[in-house]
């Protein structure tokens, strides 16, 4: 990627951070953009900032939800690219604009699009059939036992998922066989019919069958629990799962919810978006399903995006290569 495209983003980040006023609003509905099927955690994410939208008057033009989870995402990101100058799209955009490329090959980089800001973290626990292992420490030796691989679903081929699968198998020994899916909820469904016997499933993606006591979870990959202590199933909140590494499994990952418009789109149209998702975090809608979803909420604009971008994808990179799913 040229390094004028850095230069333009960075650019364009920093005008968006500076904005002081809004010069510029859609005059037709607003397409948001999930790159994942339906019922993922994207698509979840999406239609908690449509109604918190549409009930809070944020924006006088509706925002219509478009799911293109097509070629494991690679459809959304190429519409996205090839939609440049376009203020009537923007994209929900997760890992996946860091590993795509490198796994598929595909044509394309997240600096040809506009950063508006970050928006939450995504975290990922492990979780197995409510009749399967009760600890970390037991579905290891479990799956280690097992004559035949231990089936792992996700979503997505050479992702997020299909990486902490990898490093599970690098820190543990075990031998896990990968079955990628089209969105989490398939995942899910998958793992309630015993058809797989874990996946690394979102708190979102998890959270109805957990909650209806068909499935476990057994440790979160983060430093640290998560925060909410509400009680989302008759006998445990969030905060009760354990980190992975307090359980013997030294993996940690967080994801990215980040929104972006298309590349060249002017200063007053970017400064509206920026405007607009701020104001959504500060919604009702957008503090339950917070908690709800378990998801961390944060908000990055501007230099300080644009740090944290440079960063992730380095990480990310990292970790593809390690896991060798970086496509020759």
């Amino acid at each position: 990627m040229p390094r004028v495209s850095r230069g333009i983003a960075f650019l364009t980040a920093a005008v968006v951070a500076s904005a002081p006023a809004i010069a510029w609003e859609p005059t037709k509905p607003v397409e948001i953009v999930v790159a994942a099927g339906a019922g993922g955690a994207s698509d979840q994410m999406a239609r908690m900032m449509q109604a918190a939208v549409q009930k809070n008057n944020l924006m006088k033009q509706p925002l219509v939800v478009s799911l293109k989870g097509g070629a494991s995402g690679a459809e959304a990101l190429i519409y996205m690219k090839s939609s440049e100058g376009d203020p009537n799209k923007v994209l929900i955009a997760y890992s996946l604009i860091y590993m795509l490329p490198l796994s598929a090959k595909i044509p394309f980089n997240w600096r040809d699009l506009t950063p508006v800001a970050v928006v939450a973290m995504d975290q990922f626990v492990l979780w197995t059939n409510a009749a399967g292992p009760k600890s970390v420490k037991d579905f290891i030796s479990a799956a280690k036992a097992s004559p035949t691989p231990f089936k792992m679903g996700g979503t997505g081929s050479k992702r997020e998922d299909h990486v902490l699968t990898v490093f599970m198998e690098k820190r543990t020994g075990a031998k896990f066989s990968y079955l990628p899916y089209k969105s989490g909820g398939e995942a899910a469904t998958q793992l309630v019919g015993n058809h797989t016997e874990a996946n690394v499933n979102n708190p979102s993606e998890n959270l109805e069958v957990w909650r209806a006591g068909q499935v476990r979870a057994l440790c979160v990959f983060d430093k640290e629990r998560i925060a909410y202590k509400n009680n989302v199933t008759e006998t445990q909140s969030w905060h009760d799962i354990p980190t992975c590494k307090e359980e013997g499994l030294d993996v940690q990952y967080l994801m990215l919810r980040a929104m972006f418009l298309p590349g060249k789109v002017t200063a007053e149209q970017a400064a509206f978006y920026l405007d607009l998702f701020e104001k959504v975090t500060r919604t009702t809608e957008y503090k339950e399903y917070m908690e709800k979803q378990a998801l961390k909420p944060v908000f990055l604009k501007g230099r300080e995006m644009m740090k944290f971008l440079e960063e992730d994808d380095a990480l990310n990179k990292a970790l593809m290569i390690e896991a060798d799913f970086v496509a020759k």
